[in-house]
C-alpha cells in the first residue's frame, strides 16, 4: 500500500478495536457482516468505486455507506465500514483489502474471545497442508471460471462439523476471492491468528515426523534467536532425505540433507 492507504488502514483498524466490545458474538458478527460487505462491493463496481473516490468528500461516502448498509448490518459494522471509506484511499482494492482482513481479524478476536483461537490456527495451517498437497482439489477451489457459490458449498460440504465454525467462515470466504494459491492464503490466516497471541509462526518441512519433544526444542531454540514466542508448524517431506528446513518470515535455515548435497553440488560446479 501506499502512504495514504497504509494510513487509511491504520484508522479503519483502531475503529474496529473501539467497535468491539469483548463479546465474542458481536466480534463474529462483525467478521461475518464485514465479509457480506466485500460481497455486495465485488459484484458492484460502482459503489466500490464511489465509496472509495477521493474526489468526494468522506463524510459523502460515510453518508452513502449509512443509505446503502444501514439497517442490514449491526451498529459495530456500521461504525467500521463508515470510518473505513470516510478514508482517502491510494486505490479502491486497497479498501476492499482493508475490509476482508478487517474481517478474518474481528473472527479471530471471537475466536480468543472463546478460547479457540489455538484450534483455529492450527485447522488453518492444516488446511494449507491438505491443499497443498492435493492438486486437484487446490484447482476446484482456485478455478476463476467455477461460481463462487460452488467453491462455497464444495468447502462446506468438506469442513462442515470437522472444524470450528470460524474455520469454515474463514475458508469460505477465502475460496471466494483468493486469486492465487489457496493453501498459501490458509498459511497466512495461521499466520494472522498466530500474531494475535504474539508469536511468530516457523514452517518446518522435516524428513520424519518429529516428536512433542523435538518440536518443543525447536520452538524453544528458535525463541532464543527471534526474542519471541514461536509456534512450530510442522509438514513431513521425505524428499528432504534427513534433517529440516524452517521458515520464519523470509528466512530460511536449510539442514536437510537434499539442501546440503545442493550447497556441495553448487561449490564444485
Amino acid at each position: 500500500m501506499y502512504a495514504a492507504s497504509r494510513e487509511a488502514s491504520a484508522r479503519s483498524r483502531e475503529a474496529l478495536r473501539a467497535a468491539l466490545t469483548g463479546s465474542d458474538s458481536v466480534a463474529a458478527a462483525t467478521g461475518s457482516e464485514l465479509f457480506a460487505v466485500v460481497a455486495v462491493l465485488d459484484d458492484q463496481r460502482s459503489l466500490r468505486v464511489a465509496l472509495a473516490d477521493v474526489s468526494v468528500p468522506g463524510s459523502v461516502r460515510a453518508e452513502l455507506s449509512e443509505r446503502v448498509f444501514g439497517g442490514k448490518v449491526s451498529a459495530a459494522t456500521l461504525a467500521v465500514l463508515t470510518t473505513a471509506v470516510a478514508q482517502d484511499w491510494s486505490r479502491t482494492a486497497d479498501l476492499v483489502d482493508t475490509l476482508v482482513l478487517l474481517g478474518q481479524e474481528a473472527l479471530l478476536e471471537s475466536a480468543s474471545d472463546s478460547g479457540r483461537l489455538d484450534a483455529v490456527e492450527d485447522e488453518l495451517f492444516r488446511l494449507g497442508r491438505i491443499v497443498g498437497d492435493n492438486p486437484d482439489l487446490e484447482q476446484a477451489l482456485s478455478d476463476r471460471a467455477r461460481p463462487a457459490v460452488a467453491k462455497r458449498e464444495l468447502v462446506a460440504r468438506l469442513l462442515t462439523g470437522k472444524v470450528e465454525p470460524i474455520t469454515l467462515t474463514l475458508a469460505e470466504q477465502v475460496v471466494t476471492r483468493r486469486l492465487g494459491s489457496i493453501g498459501d492464503a490458509f498459511d497466512e490466516l495461521s499466520d494472522l491468528a498466530a500474531g494475535r497471541r504474539e508469536q511468530i509462526v516457523a514452517h518446518v518441512r522435516a524428513a520424519v515426523a518429529l516428536t512433542e519433544q523435538q518440536r518443543d526444542r525447536l520452538a524453544a531454540s528458535l525463541a532464543r534467536i527471534y526474542g519471541r514466542q514461536v509456534t512450530v508448524h510442522v509438514q513431513v517431506d521425505p524428499s528432504l532425505l534427513s534433517g529440516l528446513v524452517v521458515r520464519v518470515g523470509d528466512d530460511v535455515i536449510d539442514g536437510s540433507a537434499i539442501g546440503r548435497l545442493e550447497r556441495l553440488r553448487r561449490e564444485l560446479a
